[in-house]
Formats: structure tokens, C-alpha cells, sequence
């Protein structure tokens, strides 16, 4: 179940500026850790331990790849790659790696976690201030 909390938006942004909108509460956390435990729960041939230390390596690889200029796609969950933030320039021979502000790590969702999938799947609900 996908919680939500409706907020108004208090930007004077046009077009926007007094509107409400929904925004995702989403719960707990799950880490490396916990996310091996649950896999390893799902009768599996692998301990939690096996998995885990998969899970790991797969971070370090994707990280590796991304670092390399590679996008990595991980079937049914997402393709994964970087980006980068920069300052324009106002001419061609001035947009150096200097203009570069910062970097982005993309995720799309692909298979199972495309967003269509999900749209079509998801069930909400709204949460109350006394909803935990």
C-alpha cells in the first residue's frame, strides 16, 4: 500500500503557487541487510549471508560500470546511469568539464518497475496525522 499526505504549495511559482498536491510518505527502510533477509526467506537455496554478499558486489560493480560511462540494466528493476549538472555557457569552445556543478544517479524502472506496471498495480491510501 503506497501512504500519501496531501500539501499545499506555498511557491509563488505560476501555475502551481496555492495548489494542493499528493506526496508519497514512504515507511521504513530497508537496507542490504534486511533486503538479503527477505530474499533468503523466500525459500531459497541461498542463506541470508550468501545473498548479502551478492547484493554487495553488485553495488560495487554497478558503481564501477557507471563510473566507466556504461548504463547497467537490471532486468524487471531498472536501468542505472549518470549525469551531470552543469553551469551553460554562451559558447561551444566554453562548455568545458569546469561547467560541470555536480552529478545525478538515474534510475528508470524497466519490466516489473516500469511506470506503467506500477501505475497500473499501486493501491493508495491516505494517511491521517495519527496514522503511524
Amino acid at each position: 500500500m503506497i501512504r500519501y499526505i496531501k500539501y499545499q504549495n506555498k511557491s509563488q511559482m505560476e501555475g502551481v503557487s496555492g495548489k494542493w498536491f499528493l506526496r508519497v510518505k514512504n515507511g521504513e527502510q530497508i537496507d542490504i541487510d534486511a533486503l538479503a533477509a527477505h530474499m533468503a526467506a523466500h525459500n531459497t537455496p541461498y542463506s541470508k549471508g550468501s545473498i548479502k554478499g551478492i547484493l554487495t558486489d553488485m553495488v560495487s560493480c554497478v558503481k564501477e560500470l557507471l563510473l566507466d560511462g556504461k548504463t547497467v540494466k537490471i532486468g524487471d528493476l531498472a536501468i542505472f546511469s549518470l549525469g551531470v549538472r552543469c553551469k551553460g555557457a554562451d559558447k561551444a569552445e566554453n562548455a568545458t568539464p569546469a561547467n560541470i556543478v555536480g552529478f545525478k544517479f538515474n534510475a528508470r524502472g524497466t519490466g516489473q518497475l516500469a511506470t506503467k506496471r506500477i501505475a497500473s498495480e499501486a493501491k493508495v491510501k491516505e494517511l491521517d496525522e495519527y496514522s503511524v
